[in-house]
């Protein structure tokens, strides 16, 4: 019977500290929705507004947030610009298929697939008007990049690849070009990433079939992403 009290007794006692061991995560993570986001969606103001949408059947909160920057006038809120929520959610989808991919990094090729799992922007219907799918981006990824290694695993949150971070400031750029407040959309992104011709994305998509005519049809609209049903 003593044998059996004190297996109790040290069973309770790991019961206690595992509980203990699970504490919520500390408040120096900078989380202001749900963690459907990642922790490098940084949000723009502390207590901005936030807004609620549907993708793919599940209710998901997001933050009117700020996408990695080294545009310093972005950065600094100087501007009245910010993301738009499609952005937002597209480069959570990009690290997540990253991670799909077991690749190390988030590239522009990730950012193309955020876009079209994202689904209701100008670009990713553009690129579905054109045949261009989130299958065939994944294949023709593994075709321009390579395939990784079988039991490799990404990090949560894959750090963005040069490539990458140059069409999210290239994205900003050419929304600051405009002089006018707003918001850079995912069609923004998406025509940063074509113009960089030495990207896995641009690659991506030429071999794809996608061209600089196409492209012009959405730089036409790239502001209208707010008008286009709910963000």
């Amino acid at each position: 019977m003593a044998a059996a009290a004190q297996v109790a007794a040290t069973f309770l006692s790991f019961l206690s500290s595992s509980h203990h061991h699970h504490t919520a995560p500390s408040s120096s993570v900078s989380f202001l929705a749900t963690p459907a986001l990642p922790a490098s969606v940084r949000v723009a103001a502390a207590g901005g507004p936030t807004l609620t949408t549907r993708c793919r059947g599940r209710r998901i909160a997001a933050a009117v947030a700020q996408l990695p920057t080294k545009n310093p006038e972005l950065a600094s809120g100087e501007k009245k610009i910010r993301w738009s929520s499609r952005a937002v959610r597209s480069f959570a989808m990009a690290e997540l298929e990253a991670r799909k991919m077991r690749y190390p990094t988030t590239g522009t090729e990730g950012l193309l697939m955020g876009i079209l799992v994202e689904g209701t922007s100008g670009a990713a219907k553009l690129m579905r008007a054109n045949g261009i799918s989130l299958l065939t981006v994944r294949d023709a990824a593994a075709e321009v990049l390579g395939k990784s290694e079988m039991f490799y695993f990404s990090p949560m949150h894959p750090p963005l690849t040069e490539s990458a971070q140059k069409a999210l400031d290239q994205a900003v750029n050419e929304k600051l070009k405009t002089g006018e407040d707003g918001e850079v959309t995912a069609n923004h992104l998406f025509l940063a990433i074509w113009s960089d011709k030495e990207s896995a994305g641009h690659k991506v998509l030429a071999s794809l079939g996608f061209d600089d005519q196409k492209a012009s049809l959405l730089a036409k609209t790239a502001d209208e992403e707010a008008a286009m049903g709910p963000r």
